[in-house]
């Protein structure tokens, strides 16, 4: 029951992340939070009138966000903080108290072109918690039909031979909130002892019988979660392709595409694997990065 927290900044980014943030928070029965982190000064004395106008002019954003979000939704429970952190210290040390971290792909910094900015990298790399990253124009918020509930698709990222119960569980739950289907993704190669100098052509039998194996190793591994989520309508895909090719691929379309990130001790900054770094530079969906300790 934790609320759903999103950063802004003033950028549209920004206020399509505060948008989608709404809706789920709609959806979840939670407050949505409203961060606002003023942006970095040079210099190491900053003159004290240009923090106060930095503070005022963050303050009035709020009020401005808050205002055309709950004149969409009156229900909706908005609360807002002021940070004079970075804008990444602030967002992971707020985010230690959200049930889910929302962010726009880049806010005011960075140049056209850009994919994916920094903030929304770090922080999905090193939240606590679940990170959206969301992008540019994802849909808006009104109330009776969130942008983040109304039906369709969730894609979930899966390993069977690797189940991740906690990226799972958010992908089915998602699915299970928004009436929507859930489209499960396996992607698999060719056991490496298959192609060698020495085996150039593999059998349309043999690659059958390893894609049949891979088919009961991802139906076996869902079983569990398919009984926990009786109401979700589950689609497995299971594609011999690069994990990153196969998720763009099954995203086009998608409300929701989820990924896990492995939490690692030694990497107290966080660390997106290959996968899941290609996969937010490329989606055109909103992007879930659930951490797990697997």
């Amino acid at each position: 029951m934790r609320p759903v927290l999103a950063g802004i900044d003033g950028s549209e980014r920004a206020a399509a992340a505060a948008d989608w943030a709404a809706g789920e928070a709609s959806l979840r029965g939670v407050p949505l939070r409203l961060l606002h982190a003023s942006p970095p000064l040079p210099g190491a004395a900053v003159p004290g009138p240009a923090v106060d106008r930095l503070q005022h002019m963050g303050a009035r954003l709020l009020r401005r966000t808050v205002a055309e979000l709950t004149d969409r939704c009156p229900d909706l429970q908005v609360e807002t903080a002021q940070a004079d952190d970075a804008p990444v210290a602030a967002l992971l040390t707020a985010a230690r108290d959200a049930g889910l971290l929302v962010v726009g792909t880049r806010g005011t910094g960075g140049f056209e072109g850009l994919a994916v900015g920094s903030v929304a990298l770090r922080t999905a790399a090193a939240a606590p918690c679940p990170v959206v990253i969301v992008p540019h124009r994802a849909g808006t918020f009104t109330e009776g039909a969130p942008a983040a509930g109304r039906g369709g698709q969730v894609v979930l990222g899966f390993d069977a031979h690797r189940p991740v119960g906690a990226v799972a569980d958010f992908a089915f739950a998602a699915a299970e909130a928004r009436k929507a289907r859930l489209r499960v993704v396996q992607a698999w190669a060719l056991p490496a002892e298959s192609v060698s100098p020495r085996t150039l052509v593999v059998t349309e039998e043999d690659r059958a019988t390893w894609e049949d194996q891979e088919v009961l190793w991802l139906s076996d591994a869902l079983r569990p979660l398919q009984e926990k989520y009786p109401r979700v309508v589950v689609r497995t895909d299971v594609m011999l392709l690069h994990p990153a090719e196969a998720l763009l691929n099954a995203s086009r379309g998608a409300d929701l595409l989820v990924v896990g990130r492995r939490t690692e001790h030694l990497a107290p900054e966080g660390r997106l694997g290959p996968v899941t770094h290609a996969v937010l530079h490329h989606a055109r969906c909103p992007v879930a990065v659930v951490p797990h300790g697997g």
